[in-house]
């Protein structure tokens, strides 16, 4: 019993540090979003991440509300824009 309950709780200290199964990158032909699994697309998302991050220190560093509804929306926008497919 105490054998069990030991492996119980190290099958669930591995899983805890383990991806899910749905978070596996495993891309099939019949997926319609395969796109999201190539090289340029995980390139347009680093420079999208970049992009808010910059976004977001420039937020910290004038905190006034239209201007940071205002830049938030143009980012959103940008972000869209950036990770567009057909672009």
């Amino acid at each position: 019993m105490l054998l069990a309950l030991i492996r119980f709780q190290c099958t669930l200290l591995v899983r805890f540090f383990l991806p899910r199964e749905s978070e596996l990158c495993v891309p099939r032909q019949e997926d319609s979003h395969t796109r999201r699994y190539s090289r340029r697309y995980r390139l347009k998302r680093s420079w999208v991440k970049n992009l808010w991050i910059g976004t977001c220190l420039l937020m910290l560093c004038f905190p006034l509300l239209p201007f940071v509804l205002a830049i938030g929306l143009l980012t959103s926008f940008l972000s869209f824009a950036i990770l567009d497919e057909t672009a």
